[in-house]
């Protein structure tokens, strides 16, 4: 009766799909998939990395938050985890509401502190708007506003940058 459910044994018992389990990354395939958006995109701790103003680009700006937040600072997997789903909602807004063809991601540190940046050449201010229960879309900046400490938009000459900040400990107290 190993593998089977109990009173089932006779019954044929569904299979996982070998699809949806090809389609699961491992870490180390992310990994290499994010080590190779550094080297494409660049490092956006260095500078600002222009990505294009595409629905797959928050795929690649996923990859290149969870490799600078997790592998390179070296922070908590929660931590890593928020900023991805964060810096996916700033990149979803850009890429659907502002009509550019690029957009900038910039990642910075200082002590005690992370803030992740998006911006697009659009002067058109994100609006947080109320959250029901039912609601399929339009909790983007919802969740910015309840996982990180601060978010905001600075308005520039040409466009605006979103951003959010989260706190972090030092490296050992953050793991």
């Amino acid at each position: 009766m190993m593998g089977g459910m109990a009173g089932l044994e006779d019954v044929e018992q569904p299979r996982p799909r070998g699809s949806a389990t090809a389609a699961r990354l491992t870490p180390a395939v992310e990994d290499e998939q994010a080590f190779r958006a550094v080297e494409l995109y660049g490092n956006p701790t260095d500078e600002e990395v222009r990505l294009p103003s595409r629905p797959e680009s928050a795929a690649t700006a996923r990859r290149l938050t969870h490799c600078v937040v997790a592998r390179q600072w070296g922070l908590s997997a929660q931590t890593a985890e928020y900023a991805v789903l964060l810096v996916s909602e700033l990149v979803g807004n850009a890429v659907r509401h502002t009509g550019a063809r690029v957009f900038g991601l910039r990642m910075l540190r200082r002590r005690g502190w992370i803030r992740i940046e998006v911006r697009d050449p659009s002067r058109g201010l994100p609006c947080l708007m109320p959250v029901h229960e039912m609601d399929t879309s339009g909790r983007g900046l919802f969740l910015v506003d309840k996982l990180s400490d601060r978010w905001g938009v600075d308005l520039l000459p040409r466009g605006k940058t979103t951003w959010f900040e989260m706190r972090v400990g030092d490296r050992t107290a953050e793991r």
